[in-house]
């Protein structure tokens, strides 16, 4: 299953969802769309603040580039495309730990035209 995540920067962008991993989280997050928010960035990381409150489940702090996650604290998605400021080396970071959802298909990098402020959408595929 795919969803698509739409920026005025970006277009449409499919998110390749990984149901195994994080089965609640996803579930919820599904359940919530569509909805839209407002992006914010953090180093080579734009994440935005979702209507899900989900806890912690098989979280993480490591991520790949392409990854999408959910971060409880923010209960927020994030998008890693590249180094955030807590990057220990190349591989993008969290915060903290975060809950694995997906992963971008394609080029990841193309967050990188995404600004603080965008509007943004996410949508069933």
């Amino acid at each position: 299953m795919n969803i698509k995540i739409i920026t005025e920067a970006t277009g449409e962008v499919l998110i390749e969802i990984d149901e195994k991993t994080n089965p609640k989280t996803v579930k919820a997050i599904l359940n919530a769309l569509p909805f839209e928010s407002i992006a914010n960035r953090w180093g080579d990381e734009v994440y935005f603040e979702t209507p899900v409150k989900v806890e912690e489940e098989n979280s993480i702090q490591e991520v790949e580039i392409g990854t999408v996650a959910y971060w409880p604290p923010g209960n927020a998605l994030c998008i890693f495309f590249g180094k955030t400021p807590v990057s220990r080396g190349d591989k993008p970071r969290a915060y903290s730990p975060v809950n694995v959802i997906g992963k971008i298909i394609g080029d990841a990098k193309i967050f990188k035209k995404v600004k603080s402020g965008d509007k943004i959408k996410v949508e069933k595929a």
